[in-house]
């Protein structure tokens, strides 16, 4: 598996990225702000993220996602341990994630990866989002919000 950031040109693979969020309108309105990376392997895009600067000295991993055949793989990982190394050598300090209080792998996985749950936004997927999302037979309501320090 390679994992490499796309070109501005080029068309990010929006079935991933709608998978990790269903709101075409927010992933429309990051793309363009954002830098997207791919794994890809035997020719095909098997996973995707995004960093997107949110202010100096810090970056925020968004929209990560692991096509659903290969989840379970360990891929979602490989993409967390790159974004951080990427985000280390573009010179951040802090990198910071949020996901839904539902997503109880994503926030297994995040920890693991030495991140740290640093808030919440109550409602906010209750807000933000017209349909009601549903994981784990968890109704997603709130964002948990995790950083990491970079500085080594």
């Amino acid at each position: 598996m390679k994992i490499y950031k796309i070109d501005k040109g080029n068309q990010p693979p929006m079935e991933l990225l709608l998978l990790a969020d269903p709101n075409k309108d927010y992933v429309d309105w990051y793309i363009d702000r954002g830098s997207c990376y791919v794994a890809i392997e035997n020719e095909q895009i098997i996973g995707v993220y995004m960093l997107l600067s949110t202010r100096p000295g810090t970056v925020e991993l968004i929209n990560i996602a692991v096509a659903e055949k290969e989840q379970g793989r360990g891929i979602g990982r490989q993409l967390v341990e790159h974004a951080i190394r990427c985000a280390v050598e573009q010179g951040y300090e802090t990198m910071e994630i949020g996901t839904g209080n539902s997503s109880i792998g994503q926030l297994a996985l995040y920890q693991k990866c030495g991140f740290r749950i640093t808030g919440v936004d109550r409602g906010y997927f209750q807000e933000k989002y017209e349909a009601e999302i549903i994981e784990n037979g968890i109704v997603c309501r709130d964002m948990i919000r995790l950083s990491i320090s970079l500085a080594r």
